[in-house]
This record gives C-alpha cells, sequence and structure tokens, in this order.
C-alpha cells in the first residue's frame, strides 16, 4: 500500500462523474433531492466515491438502498423509568423488525423536539415516535411535509395515531385505592390532595378527571386548593407541601415518580405524623413498594403501548385516531 498516495477530495470525483463540486457535495451530505439532482446523478456520484475508497458520511450511505430502515423517537427524560424503559424496549422491538432505531432526549423543550425532528429526517428516517412531546402537531406537520410517518407516544396530537395509556381509568383506580386505605388504617374519609403534574398536559388533565370522579363517587368534595399541580419536579412538590402540616390523617395523589421524590422528602419532615399520611403513585418505580406511607402505585404497560405503535409503522393513518392503553394498579400491604 502507497501511504503516500493522495486523498481524494470532492474535486477528484466531480472530475471523474463530470459534475460540479457542488454537486457531489450535495450528493454527499444527503441533500441532492433538495437540490432536484437526479438520482442518476447521485448514483453515478456514489459509486464513484466508493472506487476512489472516498470516506462517505451517513447520509450519503442511505443513497445505496431504497429504505435507511432508520425509525427515530424523541424521548422528555431519560432519568425516569417510566421513559428509559421506553426508550429501551423501542430499540429492542425496531431491532426485532430489522429497523436501526435512533432515540434522543428532549428535555420536554418545544424547540429542541422540533429540531430533534429535523435532524433525524435529515438522516432519512423513516418514521419518527414523539413521546411525551409538547407540541406534537407541530412535529406531525412537518414529518407530512417531509413525506415521513409519525406517531405519537404517551401524549396525544390531532394529526396522526396517538398511543396513550389510559390515564383516568388509572387515576380512578388509584384514587379509590388510597381511599380506601386512608379508611381502612385510619379511620378517614376525607379529601385527598393530588400533587404533580401540569394541568394544562393532556395526562395530568386526564388523570386529575378520574380522581375527581372517584371522589365524587364517594360523595367527597374536593377543594380547589388541594389540586396541586405547579410542575413534574421533586422540588415543586416538595414546594406546594411545604406548609402542610397534618393535624389528623391525610392522603395524597401523586402523579408522577419525579413527583414522588419530593413528596417522600416533605414525608420525611413530618417526624411522627407520618404514620397518619396515605399516598399512591401514578407510575411505577419497583422500590416504591419500600416507603412508608405508600398504598400502591399505576404502571403504564410500556410494551402494550409500543406494540400498538409499531402497528401503525409502514400503514395507513387515520389522523387523530387515538389508543387507549389499560394500566396495571399495584397494591401494597
Amino acid at each position: 500500500m502507497n501511504k503516500n498516495k493522495k486523498k481524494t477530495t470532492i474535486y477528484d470525483i466531480a472530475a471523474l462523474a463530470d459534475a460540479s463540486p457542488s454537486a457531489v457535495s450535495a450528493v454527499l451530505n444527503g441533500t441532492w433531492e433538495k437540490r432536484r439532482l437526479s438520482r442518476k446523478l447521485a448514483a453515478r456520484v456514489m459509486r464513484i466515491a466508493e472506487e476512489q475508497g472516498y470516506a462517505v458520511n451517513v447520509q450519503a450511505s442511505l443513497l445505496r438502498r431504497e429504505k435507511s430502515n432508520i425509525v427515530g423517537m424523541i424521548v422528555p427524560k431519560y432519568d425516569n423509568r417510566y421513559f428509559g424503559e421506553i426508550a429501551e424496549q423501542f430499540e429492542e422491538l425496531a431491532r426485532a423488525r430489522g429497523m436501526f432505531p435512533v432515540v434522543t432526549c428532549t428535555q420536554r423543550d418545544p424547540d429542541l423536539e422540533f429540531e430533534a425532528a429535523r435532524e433525524l429526517i435529515s438522516y432519512q428516517a423513516e418514521c419518527l415516535i414523539s413521546t411525551g412531546a409538547t407540541d406534537p402537531d407541530r412535529i406531525s406537520d412537518f414529518c407530512s411535509a417531509a413525506g415521513v410517518q409519525s406517531i405519537n407516544l404517551d401524549l396525544p396530537g390531532t394529526k396522526v395515531p396517538s398511543v396513550i395509556s389510559d390515564n383516568r381509568a388509572g387515576a380512578y383506580d388509584l384514587t379509590m385505592l388510597i381511599l380506601d386505605r386512608c379508611l381502612q388504617d385510619l379511620g378517614w374519609s376525607g379529601s385527598l390532595r393530588f400533587v404533580g403534574g401540569r394541568l394544562a398536559d393532556h395526562n395530568t388533565a386526564a388523570r386529575l378527571e378520574g380522581f375527581l370522579a372517584a371522589h365524587r363517587d364517594r360523595g367527597i368534595e374536593v377543594p380547589d386548593h388541594h389540586v396541586l399541580a405547579a410542575g413534574y419536579s421533586a422540588d415543586s412538590a416538595a414546594r406546594v407541601l411545604a406548609d402542610f402540616r397534618p393535624d389528623g390523617p391525610a392522603g395524597i395523589f401523586v402523579n408522577s415518580t419525579i413527583s414522588l421524590e419530593g413528596v417522600v422528602r416533605w414525608h420525611r419532615t413530618l417526624g411522627t405524623r407520618a404514620a397518619q399520611v396515605r399516598y399512591g403513585c401514578f407510575d411505577w418505580d419497583p422500590f416504591g413498594s419500600f416507603l412508608p406511607g405508600n398504598v400502591g402505585m399505576v404502571e403504564q404497560d410500556v410494551s402494550g403501548m409500543l406494540g400498538k405503535a409499531f402497528s401503525f409503522i409502514g400503514h395507513p393513518e387515520t389522523p387523530g385516531t387515538q389508543v387507549l392503553v389499560p394500566c396495571r394498579l399495584h397494591r401494597f400491604d
């Protein structure tokens, strides 16, 4: 091998392909279709680039195939068992179907979500699953304009199919469990407090509906100040409970394991009063069963949700279709 051999440049490829350097660059960086270059020219440039040993980037290499087989997913958080499990199972299911999965975290930032969608499409993703997106319709519109299929998971949109948990039913069952345990353990039948989440979010609103419905069915009125949905963070949950020092039995519905951290932090400050509090969480973590006062948790069916989402890939869509997947209620002694 001649170590002094001159490295091939796009100018060399342009001369061999009888094309301009800018056209060669467009083929190699995957923007040739936007430049309205012919597929025949793109194929010729790719062939010559390979023959000359030119290091082709990922986007350009996709030109050699009819399909990229890439399926993308955006998730809002990694530091959450629920979203972490979604990402992990998504990768397993995609590979089992011969697809290449790409996952990116967007921190519940709508601009980051859109940028992630744009980048995934630039890599010729054939389908994008938006998980917990704050503005799913914006992403769906962009995907539609690019000819890319999109599906919503966890939070619904109106433009493409959405697969979500049956949040209302799960919250109703959990609320009933907490009320039962407050009566059974403490002899108390008052209104629970709803802690965590944002009322503008579909999931929080649906869970609050279930929470209120369970109270109505028990003939219990919920005061407005018992709905403490100031965000999902642990700090927010601890802050809204900071001034609450129950002088008797109390019950709390916790709206996510992220908020649960703040509730547990508050619970530990109660001293002997902590024994008079029962709570449950809409979210699942096996460690939850060891927390004092925790009577149950709702586990969202990640496998069922992803199975439904993958069933849409490559098939005609009905805009706005919403699939509700039942949750599992775990009861703790």
